[in-house]
């Protein structure tokens, strides 16, 4: 039976997302979305648990015989990271493991348009990275951190779950903090991050009022806030947004946001012609004009000024993808099932 790091050495040299261990199947790994066997037998149940408890410390194995479920972060002797859950399956033991990239990668790497590099000057303000999941929100948020670090002598702290990308310490001071190992929480962490004097917050992800509230409240007062948050569409920021308020505080929310809000990038992550893997976005640079829809309209009208924006750096998700197709970078069959959401 091949060994656990033997199998984590070929998913690295295979490009792979994730390695998926079950009772009973061949190992799995993730790659370019299908997966491929990485062992030509199936693994028994015996051979399940050995590698699945290969990252845990005696600790975690305890923890998760009790509760029959663990999640946690592991690196291994050359320092790469991984994000772990381990659950029981039928009976057996299994493990999906993700293969966390250890450097972020450059907005020019990204191919993400120019200006994404100047909302990284802004002084103030919330900068949205909107998308469903698994659409690169996060690594274009690391990047976005990479080039202030480069570029800029500013205090960053970031909120995480998980770190994903480690920074290290160029222009900027970088302090990372990953939720439940260095905070309790993202609106904890976004509390005490506010009293370490910082230039820009980065925030995993916004997933309560408290958290929001005070992202915007920081963003309005001086502190450049990035965060991600998982909407279809830059149309229907305010109502995921308002979801998250109390009732009879829709005004408040409201006004805080069109104060606030500096950027969105909406993302599309593609395949490629290549078998890569490429970004498409929508950028909304938020005007006076962007203020009063926020504030008294529809966020339907917002679509209109994205279109009418491109003094301002906007772009729309079409042209992204007309740009993209006209390079053949994706096929036909991408393209047209993407931009149908966009006309």
């Amino acid at each position: 039976m091949a060994t656990m790091p033997e199998i984590l050495e070929l998913a690295k040299s295979r490009g792979a997302s994730d390695v998926h261990i079950v009772a009973g199947s061949p190992v799995l790994l993730r790659v370019e979305g299908k997966l491929i066997p990485a062992t030509r037998k199936a693994v028994n149940s015996a051979g399940a648990r050995e590698l699945s408890f290969h990252l845990m410390t005696r600790e975690q194995i305890h923890e998760f015989e009790t509760a029959r479920d663990l999640d946690f972060m592991a690196t291994d002797e050359s320092r790469h990271r991984y994000r772990v859950n381990v659950s029981y399956n039928d009976g057996d033991v299994g493990a999906v493991i993700r293969l966390l990239p250890g450097t972020p990668m450059s907005l020019d790497q990204l191919h993400l348009p120019e200006v994404v590099d100047k909302l990284t000057k802004a002084r103030k303000g919330l900068i949205l990275l909107t998308g469903s999941t698994s659409q690169g929100k996060t690594t274009t948020m690391a990047a976005m951190i990479d080039a202030i670090n480069t570029n800029s002598r500013k205090h960053i702290v970031t909120i995480e779950d998980p770190i994903e990308y480690v920074h290290e310490n160029r222009e900027s001071i970088v302090r990372q903090r990953q939720v439940g190992q260095d905070t309790k929480s993202f609106g904890h962490g976004l509390r005490a991050a506010l009293r370490q004097d910082p230039d820009v917050i980065a925030i995993g992800e916004m997933r309560d009022y408290e958290t929001i509230k005070t992202a915007l409240t920081a963003a309005e007062t001086g502190v450049l806030v990035i965060s991600t948050l998982h909407i279809i569409s830059i149309d229907k920021i305010i109502e995921r947004l308002l979801s998250y308020a109390p009732d009879g505080s829709d005004a408040h929310m409201r006004a805080l946001l069109a104060e606030s809000l500096f950027a969105v990038i909406h993302q599309e992550l593609l395949p490629t012609t290549n078998g890569g893997k490429r970004v498409a976005c929508e950028v909304l640079v938020v005007t006076d004009a962007a203020r009063n829809v926020m504030r008294k309209r529809d966020t339907f009208f917002l679509r209109n000024l994205i279109i009418t924006g491109r003094r301002y750096g906007m772009q729309t998700m079409k042209s992204s993808l007309d740009a993209m197709h006209g390079a053949g970078i994706i096929t036909d069959s991408v393209y047209e099932a993407v931009v149908e959401d966009y006309r």
